[in-house]
């Protein structure tokens, strides 16, 4: 019962992230709210890169942010976002679909170098470092989205947009 909570969890959230990448505007993906604010495109692209560390979780015992660059170069073709993302789901959902309650109870850990960030359960780490963050993430692009004036899907229930007011 609880991978099932785990794995209907995380498919939902996923399935809400999809939905918001599909209205990405490729005329606006190198535009950015604020000089410190990330662009469209990197934006979106950090969300994919979040899709690995999610896999990641699964993979391996622990993940180091020091071995991995600090920024990748944002993808710029929507439909080059979607099918990493697509690609990164099934992943995601095989890896999920394979490990029993033993797995998921297992010590993970987030470290850059000799510094430990967090050690978890895969289950809790998948939440809070992986999904919850994709969160995070993904309500940033809906107020870029906003502020472009492009219609919101619906997360959690319709939006203003899809309600028509």
């Amino acid at each position: 019962m609880v991978k099932q909570l785990i794995v209907g969890d995380a498919m939902h959230e996923l399935a809400t992230t999809r939905r918001i990448l599909e209205r990405l505007p490729e005329e606006h993906i190198s535009w950015k709210p604020h000089v410190k604010s990330m662009t469209l495109g990197g934006l979106a692209t950090h969300l994919i890169n979040l899709l690995n560390w999610q896999i990641a979780i699964f993979l391996y015992p622990e993940f180091d942010l020091s071995t991995v660059p600090l920024r990748r170069e944002a993808l710029i073709k929507r439909e080059d976002l979607l099918e990493e993302f697509d690609a990164n789901v099934s992943k995601l959902e095989k890896l999920l679909a394979e490990c029993d309650e033993k797995t998921l109870g297992e010590e993970w850990t987030l470290r850059n170098g000799d510094h430990i960030i967090l050690r978890q359960p895969r289950a809790i780490a998948l939440r809070s470092f992986g999904l919850s963050h994709m969160i995070h993430h993904r309500a940033q692009l809906g107020l870029y989205l906003r502020l472009l004036d492009i219609p919101m899907p619906g997360f959690y229930g319709p939006s203003a947009d899809e309600e028509g007011k």
